[in-house]
């Protein structure tokens, strides 16, 4: 007796009115901790500009009207190798339109690309060429918003990147490619890695690239590059040490309370939005950030969602790091990874394959990014290099124009 395939299921986000509640009297309830004076965003986020957004999110922000925006997208869930998994399916009007995948990071979800859904799936509708159409296959990464709960440890990108690859083969598409920021930055190659024959191209933005400990290889770096690499050393890392260390145990503070999962992710914004030095709203609409943070609260993801960078930065690499390798002061190492093809050889894997990616591969840079591209080209398969001067980290976001355009471009040139 064989087992039959679990079925694709029309899925509707619809929070019980009693999470809402339940969201609204804890941000009233809040126990807020004292502040040194005139520290400003140094030490972590302002109480005042804080509190300022905790009270909209309780009496200004609408959550049933982003929840209605989200679900005017076909929305579905099946299970791939016993994962659960959430995904908007966009079909083009175009008939010849290109599977393509969008694949989110931390602290992202679907809802980061709202704003490219339509350019992307309907180019004709915005001023586009109907060529440049893509069919839209949006996935909740394994433990993020609706895509849970994991299946058990070790979902890692290369777990993650298996469980998608069965989800396009069971919606029918047999080339396709694939598209990812932040952890989706790991997990798209590995698609293509793992599936060289479907996968046609895979772009990224927000990679991150490293040392390996060879010879030579920060000789030569440019001006930009050389202040790409000492930004990734000068990072302040505490959340990646959270998460990578101990989510479970930063995940309990984050469920129980909604101020400190607004706090948890809105500093990533203040930190990776371009301007660097302007609040997280002027480069993000406001309430485009809080229903990404309410994704998280009320599908209590805070936990899960970390589980990828336990994975990813395993306790081997840690190990390896410490030992400094490749960086002469052990707490840059601990931060970031040594021997890559050391550290790859962990059970729980590595940020970055030893083996390297055969599939052509487009890297779009913006101006916070701190991708180097000697390296990029070391493990991926670059045929295409775009430098932005302008957009973040959540360039879907902010400069949706900007990311939509590379993808197209690089589409047509691998397509």
């Amino acid at each position: 007796m064989t087992n039959a395939t679990p079925a694709i299921v029309p899925f509707r986000i619809d929070i019980p009115q009693d999470l809402l509640d339940d969201l609204h009297a804890r941000l009233a309830a809040t126990r807020w901790p004292g502040e040194l004076p005139g520290v400003g965003w140094s030490r972590g986020v302002p109480q005042a500009y804080l509190r300022d957004l905790a009270e909209h999110w309780r009496t200004g922000y609408d959550w049933r009207k982003h929840e209605a925006a989200l679900n005017e997208h076909p929305q579905f869930t099946t299970t791939v190798d016993g994962q659960k998994i959430h995904f908007l399916h966009v079909r083009s009007p175009e008939p010849d339109a290109t599977p393509l995948v969008l694949l989110h990071g931390w602290p992202g979800s679907v809802a980061d690309f709202l704003d490219v859904i339509g350019p992307l799936s309907d180019p004709r509708a915005h001023g586009g060429d109907p060529a440049d159409a893509f069919h839209l296959v949006i996935p909740s990464l394994p433990g993020f918003g609706f895509s849970t709960p994991l299946a058990g440890p070790g979902m890692g990108a290369a777990r993650m990147a298996g469980v998608l690859t069965g989800l396009m083969a069971r919606l029918g598409y047999t080339r396709y490619g694939v598209q990812g920021y932040d952890t989706g930055s790991w997990v798209a190659p590995e698609m293509g890695k793992q599936a060289p024959d479907q996968v046609i191209g895979v772009h990224v933005n927000a990679l991150i690239t490293f040392p390996v400990g060879a010879e030579g290889e920060t000789d030569g770096l440019t001006e930009t590059e050389q202040r790409r690499w000492q930004s990734m050393q000068d990072f302040n890392d505490g959340y990646l040490q959270c998460n990578s260390k101990r989510p479970q145990t930063v995940g309990y503070a984050l469920t129980d309370s909604p101020v400190g999962q607004l706090a948890w992710i809105v500093e990533k914004y203040k930190e990776l939005t371009d301007p660097e030095d302007g609040l997280p709203e002027d480069s993000v609409d406001r309430d485009r950030i809080l229903t990404g943070v309410s994704l998280y609260w009320l599908t209590g993801t805070a936990a899960s969602a970390a589980q990828v960078y336990y994975e990813e930065i395993s306790a081997a690499a840690w190990s390896d790091a410490a030992s400094g390798d490749w960086s002469a002061d052990a707490s840059d190492a601990d931060t970031w990874s040594a021997d890559a093809s050391d550290a790859s050889d962990a059970d729980a894997g590595d940020w970055a394959s030893a083996a390297r990616g055969t599939v052509p591969t487009g890297v779009l840079v913006s101006v916070h990014d701190v991708t180097i591209r000697r390296w990029a080209e070391r493990d991926h398969h670059v045929v295409r290099w775009t430098e932005l001067d302008r957009g973040g980290h959540f360039l879907a976001q902010e400069a949706p124009d900007l990311l939509v355009g590379d993808i197209r471009a690089f589409f047509g040139q691998v397509r």
